[in-house]
């Protein structure tokens, strides 16, 4: 009788080359944070001295697009290649498929960043949610894990939104069209992904401590939440300013704190692991707040304001505390955040809650940039410093 060939383990133990394309968070998450690190800066410099930087030398441009298509989309390729596995029983992508994927993302950003032709930049820009979408599909498919298809399906609709961000104003379309769509689906992946491991990890540790008050399971009022949201979101996709879309920003933000509360993240003070997905979350319906009253009271609050909170807020948290918690776990260390971990978290806080709040200040506009960015910035390149020789190793 033959003998059944290896199993995935198997493989996946015998996988020899660079540690570094051994696994889809390695690559990503430590080049994601170096970017956003490195990139606010160059923003910041661009922006005060009247540098051009990006295609046509529009540096607003270049930053507005590179923190999402750049950045978060960095974050959500290591994510996703690193949760499919999971989710499949499948081996991960990894060696030098990943590392053609890791080159295709790197090229992105060299092209976003040099300039040139606008269609080779487009084309190259826009290829690699293309490949992880596609790689995604075909994963997703082969292991039949139906359940995660609504994943892949955000994941290509954020292609669309690159593809549109980049071809939008040769088509005719509304301004930044593309742009609202990404951070749209990027905020429905959000509360998708943060409504599964948020409520999954809080109940793991509380039980751990033997508590009974667990988060509430998913049910119908999170379905609710989600499609008050996802419906308010397509409302300001189209027509940003409308009434109807701030209104329905307000009623999310209370909707979504109320989802937050029912999660009981207050009793994870002891593990600030635990605690920053709940930290991270809360940025969400303060994001939808501010949206909707930047909409309905622009006397109050201007829209750069309310969109700071979702982006270097909600986006910016969120996706540091996947990263953290995803490398400590399958770089084989103890989940534990120790201090320069700690700092991380407090210094990307800082930096998106001084983006909103010093505009209100006698500060110039430029310093109040300057300060919060650098704060938000000094988070992820902490990061990079000591993730980085975690993700360059093998598992321990």
């Amino acid at each position: 009788m033959p003998s059944a060939g290896p199993t995935a383990g198997e493989k996946l133990r015998a996988y020899t080359g660079p540690a570094f394309f051994g696994h889809g968070f390695r690559p990503f998450f430590f080049s994601a944070a170096l970017f956003a690190g490195l990139a606010i800066p160059l923003w910041m410099a661009a922006f005060s001295h009247g540098y051009p930087v990006g295609p046509a030398g529009n540096a607003l441009g270049w930053h507005g697009h590179e923190m999402i298509f750049g950045y978060v989309a960095a974050v959500i390729a290591g994510f996703v290649m690193t949760a499919i596995p999971n989710w499949t029983g499948r081996l991960p992508v990894m060696g030098v498929p990943l590392g053609l994927l890791f080159a295709i993302w790197l090229a992105g950003r060299i092209s976003m960043f040099v300039g040139g032709d606008a269609v080779i930049i487009g084309v190259i820009d826009c290829l690699f949610l293309v490949a992880v979408g596609a790689l995604a599909w075909r994963e997703v498919a082969a292991g039949k894990n139906w359940r995660n298809l609504p994943v892949c399906v955000l994941i290509g609709l954020l292609a669309l939104a690159n593809i549109i961000d980049h071809a939008g104003d040769a088509l005719g379309l509304p301004h930044q069209v593309g742009l609202r769509m990404a951070l749209a689906l990027i905020t429905a992946l959000m509360m998708l992904i943060g409504g599964r491991v948020i409520p999954s990890f809080t109940t793991n540790w509380m039980k751990k401590q033997g508590m009974t008050a667990v988060p509430s399971p998913f049910g119908s009022y999170d379905k609710i939440a989600l499609l008050v949201a996802i419906v308010t979101l397509l409302a300001w996709v189209v027509i940003p300013d409308s009434v109807a879309a701030g209104v329905g920003f307000m009623i999310a933000a209370a909707l979504h704190m109320v989802r937050l509360i029912r999660w009981r993240g207050w009793y994870c003070g002891k593990d600030p692991l635990v605690l920053v997905l709940h930290i991270a979350y809360f940025w969400i319906p303060v994001a939808f707040g501010l949206m909707g009253l930047a909409i309905l009271q622009p006397n109050i609050l201007t829209s750069t304001q309310a969109l700071h909170a979702l982006t270097a807020g909600a986006m910016g948290q969120l996706t540091m505390a996947i990263m953290t918690r995803a490398s400590l776990g399958h770089c084989g260390r103890e989940l534990r955040a120790g201090i320069g971990t700690i700092v991380i978290y407090l210094l990307v806080f800082i930096g998106a809650l001084l983006r909103i709040v010093l505009p209100y200040t006698e500060i110039s506009y430029a310093l109040t940039m300057s300060i919060a960015g650098m704060i938000w910035a000094a988070g992820f390149l902490l990061f990079a410093v000591l993730y980085g020789p975690m993700l360059f190793a093998p598992r321990k």
